[in-house]
């Protein structure tokens, strides 16, 4: 009998154990996707249409990890009321990875271990791209939406849906910061350029405002500033900054510069090689007289972003070749001390003719693209707020933040409350912890839409912005050339991209033009070698896929 009673004893403890092992799986599985019942619903058992805000059917605390491919990303989720109230609202919490060091190897090492966090937002032009959606890493939000959420379909622009759209019928990434053809007829007298050829307003006037379009005024100046201001508060001037030399080049001596040139794109349907046009090599042999005469600092062949952060604040530069929205919360530093020392635009290199520069607009590509992990926690709750944040409720909660706290309607005009706008046009990083709106998470953010709830552009940024208006172009056809991942192209085109990152500083560094030509000569000789002829044949077949794909949305 107590053998019995032993074995029953047992028996009922083993039961009770299963019992809370199994609540205990269910609740750890429930906890980590933050409401597993409501997310597992698909979009026809929560009877869901395209009309229907997916995010609405579960609101239950849920965090997905979001990885930034970019090291100077800083701010965290939920230290400021902004992604406070998206959290409160919709119930998702982020958990921000950014690497510390180089991007790309903390991509590819996250590629090579097939273990990616829940969202992963990086540059378009990325390979990495290309690697996650080829080693099936990443879903297709087309089906994940037929799934869970048809709502995409009508949040989301049918044009960038099938720019984006790959191969074998899906689309994997979403853009930020994107104009399609249909948008340019919308908001075409508002859309600007962030490329701006920048001098420091004070300085500037007090040299007489030169020309500095062509060669001989463009050294002049320099040579000017460098003579009139050799030091800045105790530390040298800097005549010229530029973005940072790394392994494939330098933006501003090359897209940046050929825009201004107007450097052409394509003649009679065949693409341009615009790195070999007179204009662009005159303007580098420039450059180089420019380092030869001692108007190069040393500064810009060493200096990461941190470094020419740290530098535009304390108004170092004399001109710059730069993005005017890469340096807002300096600008706003220098305004703050003195209104005269900020960057403004004016025309810079030009062409022989004079001719206005053509600037990079919103392309459709946008800037960034946001995909989904095949690891994703919970796929319904996952591409349910993607979409939350592509909406114009989403677009909405993340630029102006919760009304009557950060925003309200004014004359008819939703827009930041006085106090709120004030701090971000005086102090935007105490803005960004404060109240964390108007793109601060700039993942999904569209460009297009946002606008409506601005105040009018206000010093010191308004006269930048200003200056871009009519000379920005769509070059939406030219976008996506390149060829990527492992194909035999795309290795080739990797060799010549790092053979320039090699040569370009050599060029400028170099003692003389006859020094220069030897240089070039041998980079268009080893760029042929490596396979150059190749890279053109595929990229010409991309862009005139390009031009067909863009027919459809341009009619």
């Amino acid at each position: 009998m107590n053998a019995k009673k032993k074995t029953k004893n047992v028996l009922m403890l083993l039961c009770a154990l299963i019992l809370v092992l199994s609540a205990c799986s269910s609740g750890g599985k429930e906890g980590a996707s933050g409401g597993a019942k409501g997310s597992a619903q698909t979009a026809e058992e929560a009877k869901l249409t395209e009309n229907d805000p997916g995010w609405k059917v579960d609101t239950s605390p849920i965090t997905f990890d979001w990885y930034i491919n970019f090291a100077w990303f800083p701010h965290k989720w939920g230290d400021d009321l902004t992604s406070q109230y998206v959290t409160k609202k919709t119930g998702v919490s982020v958990n921000f990875i950014v690497p510390a060091g180089n991007e790309a190897e903390k991509m590819n090492a996250m590629i090579a271990s097939g273990s990616l966090p829940d969202f992963i937002t990086l540059g378009w032009t990325e390979d990495a791209v290309k690697k996650m959606i080829e080693g099936g890493l990443v879903l297709p939000l087309n089906e994940l939406a037929k799934q869970y959420d048809p709502y995409f379909f009508k949040v989301t622009d049918p044009a960038k849906v099938s720019w984006y759209t790959q191969e074998d019928g899906n689309v994997y990434g979403y853009p930020n910061a994107s104009s399609s053809p249909e948008d340019y007829k919308k908001f075409g007298d508002n859309i600007n350029s962030t490329q701006t050829f920048l001098v420091r307003k004070d300085m500037y006037e007090a040299l007489g405002k030169p020309d500095m379009r062509t060669p001989e005024g463009f050294l002049n100046a320099l040579a000017a500033a460098k003579e009139k201001f050799p030091d800045v508060n105790g530390q040298p001037l800097i005549p010229l900054g530029m973005y940072d030399f790394h392994e494939k080049g330098n933006p501003s001596l090359e897209a940046y510069l050929q825009n201004f040139l107007a450097v052409p794109y394509e003649k009679d349907g065949k693409l341009y090689d615009r790195t070999t046009d007179p204009e662009y090599i005159g303007w580098l042999k420039t450059m180089r007289q420019a380092n030869e005469k001692g108007l190069l600092a040393k500064d810009i062949f060493i200096d990461k972003r941190p470094q020419m952060e740290e530098k535009i604040a304390q108004g170092r530069y004399f001109a710059m070749l730069y993005a005017r929205t890469d340096l807002a919360a300096q600008q706003n530093v220098l305004y703050a001390n003195d209104p005269n020392s900020v960057y403004i635009a004016v025309d810079g290199p030009a062409n022989s003719n004079l001719d206005q520069p053509t600037l990079s607009g919103p392309s459709i590509s946008g800037w960034t693209v946001t995909l989904i992990s095949k690891n994703v926690k919970d796929k319904a709750r996952a591409i349910r707020f993607l979409d939350y944040l592509i909406s114009e409720e989403g677009q909405r909660d993340t630029f102006l933040g919760e009304k009557g706290v950060t925003w309200d309607t004014v004359d008819g005009k939703d827009q930041l409350l006085p106090e709120v706008a004030k701090l971000r046009d005086t102090d935007r990083d105490a803005f960004d912890k404060k109240y964390g709106a108007s793109h601060k998470f700039w993942m999904l953010m569209d460009t297009n839409i946002t606008p409506a709830w601005e105040p009018p552009a206000v010093e010191p940024f308004k006269q930048m912005v200003d200056w871009t208006i009519g000379k920005a172009k769509s070059f939406s056809q030219f976008d996506q050339l390149d060829p990527q991942g492992n194909s035999e192209e795309g290795i080739i085109h990797t060799k010549i991209l790092q053979e320039w990152g090699k040569v370009l500083p050599k060029l400028i560094l170099s003692k003389s033009d006859q020094e220069f030509d030897q240089i070039w000569n041998n980079y268009l000789k080893k760029r042929e070698e490596i396979g150059y002829a190749k890279v053109q044949e595929y990229k010409q077949k991309k862009y005139e896929e390009n031009v067909a794909k863009l027919a459809d949305f341009i009619k």
